[in-house]
């Protein structure tokens, strides 16, 4: 993990955001590691710092065992409240260079939103050791366009003039070139899904407000923020909704 920005602790104080505005995933992505790497629900999945349990739910409603591995314990706690009803969902308090799972115990390990948080090279180390032999690694994002729509052209400005560090944030996501070495040898490829929310301005707000580099009440970049947002919603809504639209976008391999 990236101590100077605090990657385990940074969400600590979003939980209830994350949990309610941030977007899933789409089950297309499961279906095109079943159809393309056959994935199937005789796996057991390692999602690796599994925030709120977006993630897992994906796999735990294609019928997986999952064992979700969070450091922030408000997160893993709301994952649990969320999930833990399910007989093949567990947690662990754990990092993804220490996951404290045993050795070549999962068949296949995902990063969803989180790849970017991690010490990298380690994260593979131990990728390697917790994956059986014939195992899959698969680093998944919800990249949210930047560009096509006024809207999303407008939010990033937004976040470009508002945002804590958003900057140092949105470098750190991975394309195919970085993800490609990070294979190595045992790079499969790549998929791509069209993804997205339509959000009234209460869930918009929420949207943003769970993203770590957006300033929080007292911040005295707060408000300003807030009032640009609610004009940058009045001028694109369409039947009070925007279209906040991602390209999920997943790589795999196998980590020799």
């Amino acid at each position: 993990m990236t101590a100077d920005l605090k990657s385990t602790e940074r969400f600590s104080d979003r939980v209830a955001d994350y949990v309610r505005y941030r977007p899933d995933y789409p089950v297309a992505m499961l279906e095109w590691l079943q159809q393309t790497h056959g994935v199937n629900p005789h796996w057991r999945v390692a999602d690796i710092g599994a925030g709120t349990g977006i993630s897992s739910k994906l796999f735990l409603d294609g019928g997986y065992r999952v064992t979700a591995v969070e450091p922030n314990e408000p997160m893993r706690k709301a994952a649990e409240q969320w999930l833990g009803d399910n007989e093949r969902f567990q947690t662990v308090d754990g990092h993804a260079t220490a996951t404290g799972l045993d050795d070549a115990s999962v068949d296949l390990v995902i990063a969803a939103q989180a790849f970017h948080w991690f010490d990298q090279a380690a994260a593979r180390r131990e990728f390697q050791r917790i994956l059986k032999p014939s195992g899959l690694a698969a680093i998944a994002w919800n990249s949210r366009r930047l560009v096509g729509t006024p809207f999303l052209e407008g939010y990033e400005a937004l976040l470009k003039e508002y945002g804590t560090d958003y900057t140092s944030v949105a470098e750190r996501y991975g394309d195919e070139p970085q993800l490609r070495a990070w294979f190595g040898g045992g790079y499969l490829g790549m998929g791509r899904f069209d993804h997205g929310q339509q959000l009234d301005f209460d869930a918009l707000r929420g949207r943003l407000m769970s993203s770590s580099y957006a300033p929080r009440i007292g911040d005295p970049r707060h408000e300003p923020m807030m009032h640009a947002l609610r004009e940058l919603f009045d001028r694109c809504a369409a039947d009070d909704r925007i279209s906040f639209d991602y390209d999920t976008v997943i790589y795999t391999g196998t980590l020799p």
